[in-house]
């Protein structure tokens, strides 16, 4: 994780990184090469969407689809001065206090800079946001009934921060799924894709998360099996792959959505070193409309690493154990 932020840094700093320009006519050989043996386009390899593009457009944007090519490169340059300023300064020791994840100067508290790779450049469209429609590019409004879930989730929690494990959310429990969708983290922005004639697998970096999609229109079972990743069927549209998952498990939430999401996903592979990457996320309990989003999934050479979480899920036994001893003083001054 950390050689790629440091290997970005250095090669946006010392000028070497252009942005793309127009891709190339291609030969027949090079035209080959980007189908597979059975003749459809493949999307095998590793790609990396790391971005600091956001998915919701920022409010000072208001309207503005577009970056110009200075705001662009002023943003990527103001980012690669801040990863440096973080780097080169002297090393702060973390406190307690409210949030372990905030530190001095907004600085992080849990990780130091080191171990992030958000990435340093935006996306080649120089969009202001992932989301492209609604056309304001952000999320639609709650539903009432999504408001007042949260709301319900929100005193619960305030109540009952870690009765049990139970309480606590996936991340504490190592048990998040990701790449549903895919979109830019703090680490981690990698996925491995393999391809047959009859299934396609990917492999997210971030929590090692495998998803594989039948490509051969197999029926959904009537009384389908809840997984976190939900249950996914691909098929072609000419030379872009469509895959449609729904039926997640109770614990899954595509950003605040409910089981009965219905998630739809685009590859075209637009270049020998792009996928262009749609999703669109629907569901009428949560939101007032669907909502979609576009990211570039750009290949890379770099391995997977492992993600191997809080190995021995120390971070739980601590919080229940701290929530016990709150309990126990609470009950003492009383």
């Amino acid at each position: 994780m950390s050689r790629r932020c440091l290997v970005a840094v250095l090669v946006v700093t010392t000028g070497l990184a252009v942005a793309p320009g127009p891709v190339a006519a291609q030969s027949e050989e090079e035209a080959a090469s980007l189908r597979t043996g059975w003749g459809e386009p493949s999307l095998q390899g590793i790609w990396d969407f790391r971005s600091i593009t956001p998915l919701q457009r920022p409010e000072q944007h208001a309207d503005r689809e577009f970056l110009t090519e200075e705001e662009a490169a002023g943003l990527e340059q103001a980012t690669v001065d801040r990863e440096l300023e973080l780097l080169l300064r002297p090393p702060r020791r973390t406190r307690a206090g409210t949030s372990v994840d905030r530190g001095e100067d907004g600085a992080l508290g849990a990780y130091n800079d080191y171990w992030l790779d958000r990435g340093t450049t935006t996306q080649t469209t120089r969009r202001t946001s992932l989301i492209v429609d609604p056309p304001n590019g952000r999320m639609p409004p709650l539903t009432a009934e999504a408001e007042r879930r949260r709301a319900e989730r929100a005193a619960y929690r305030r109540e009952h921060p870690a009765d049990s494990w139970e309480d606590r959310g996936l991340n504490d429990r190592c048990m998040f799924t990701t790449g549903l969708p895919m979109v830019p983290s703090a680490y981690n922005n990698n996925v491995h894709i393999f391809q047959t004639p009859d299934h396609v697998a990917m492999v997210i970096e971030m929590t090692h998360t495998l998803r594989v999609v039948p490509l051969d229109g197999r029926p959904r079972p009537e009384q389908p099996i809840r997984q976190f990743s939900g249950q996914s069927r691909g098929h072609w549209e000419g030379d872009t792959l469509v895959v449609e998952t729904m039926h997640f498990n109770r614990l899954t939430s595509l950003r605040g959505s409910t089981p009965d999401a219905r998630l739809v996903e685009r590859f075209t592979r637009t270049a020998p070193d792009l996928i262009e990457y749609e999703f669109t996320i629907e569901d009428p309990a949560t939101w007032t409309r669907p909502w979609t989003a576009r990211v570039e999934l750009k290949r890379t050479d770099e391995p997977l690493y492992e993600y191997a979480c809080h190995e021995g899920n120390y971070s739980m036994e601590g919080i229940l154990a701290g929530a016990r001893a709150e309990e126990r003083a609470a009950a003492e001054s009383r």
